[in-house]
């Protein structure tokens, strides 16, 4: 089968160990079931996985990819939930120690299909196109559960997303304003700033610049940002993480958290019913995801997609797409 693997692993550059052709793969688990696969996202994920973060060398070569839209066997148009909790695992499924994302133990979405447990395979309305569904599983959900399970966000609250124009932060902007909210986001880049204002931001200022009391902060940036992100929280408020892309030990500043009754919540990924819920509320609103760029699944594609993630100049999802 056609796939799109970590064929060796260079933290400077990863994309030299991108690998694209056939692939043999060991036969899937008993009683999971193939989805075709018509388009799918990329994600920073798949950028660590090359250079040897969260995929050990003894699992090479693996198929990249968490996120995916297509046809299951009965022909229904479908997304794929890459949340794989261990065997008898009961409960939510983002608190299995032993849980994995596609592409870390079982081959991922980057081919042209990917198995998966029957109850990971999510039915889509027909008026969503594959390349907007591929988008959702892994930056989109993990949004939704930041803003609706770990921050509580409510309509009318002020809330502040760092890092404009990433993956999670461009879902959480037109998730936010979806939901009501006050959306103030941050960036260095004045050209992101005016993109955020573009998809539903309210207010875009430069990183760290001063800005009225919040009462949540969606954090996926860390280090660079974390002070900023505690002086602008209200007393009571919080700040939900779900990433440290500039470093993961900051000063913690406990002071400040202690004597304003700050909260800080930790956030990964999403649950099958959370998927669901941000399913209904896409319906709901006719909210779409933010697409920087959608490329065929010919090598050429595959390499300039890759290419546009690894830039890092990307505003929204960088999609693969077969339609």
């Amino acid at each position: 089968m056609r796939c799109v693997y970590v064929r060796s692993q260079d933290p400077d550059r990863p994309l030299t160990g991108l690998g694209i052709g056939p692939l043999d793969l060991h036969p899937p688990e008993a009683d999971w079931v193939p989805v075709q696969v018509r388009a799918a996202s990329l994600n920073h994920h798949d950028l660590w996985s090359l250079r040897g973060v969260g995929l050990s060398a003894d699992r090479l070569p693996m198929v990249l990819g968490t996120d995916a839209a297509g046809f299951d066997p009965d022909g229904r148009r479908v997304l794929v939930h890459a949340v794989l909790t261990s065997p008898g695992w009961v409960g939510e499924e983002t608190l299995d120690p032993r849980r994995s994302l596609l592409s870390e133990r079982y081959p991922g979405t980057l081919a042209e299909r990917v198995w998966v447990p029957a109850r990971n395979v999510v039915a889509i309305a027909d008026e969503m196109s594959f390349p907007d569904a591929a988008c959702l599983p892994t930056a989109y959900l993990t949004a939704y559960r930041l803003l609706v399970d770990a921050a509580g966000v409510r309509p009318g609250q002020r809330v502040l997303i760092q890092g404009a124009g990433g993956g999670v932060a461009t879902a959480a902007t037109v998730l936010a304003r979806a939901m009501g909210a006050h959306v103030v986001v941050t960036s260095r880049s004045e050209e992101r700033r005016e993109a955020a204002l573009a998809i539903g931001a309210h207010q875009a200022v430069a990183a760290g610049e001063r800005i009225e009391p919040v009462d949540a902060v969606i954090e996926t940036v860390g280090e660079a940002t974390w002070s900023h992100s505690l002086r602008a929280l209200r007393p009571g408020g919080v700040v939900a993480v779900a990433g440290a892309t500039s470093g993961a030990m900051p000063p913690a500043d406990l002071n400040r958290v202690f004597f304003r009754s700050l909260r800080v919540v930790g956030s990964t990924m999403g649950t099958l019913e959370q998927l669901h819920g941000l399913l209904a509320m896409l319906q709901a609103t006719g909210v779409r995801p933010v697409v920087d760029s959608v490329h065929g699944f010919e090598e050429e594609g595959i390499r300039a997609a890759f290419a546009r993630l690894d830039s890092g100049a990307a505003f929204g999802k960088v999609v693969l797409s077969r339609d």
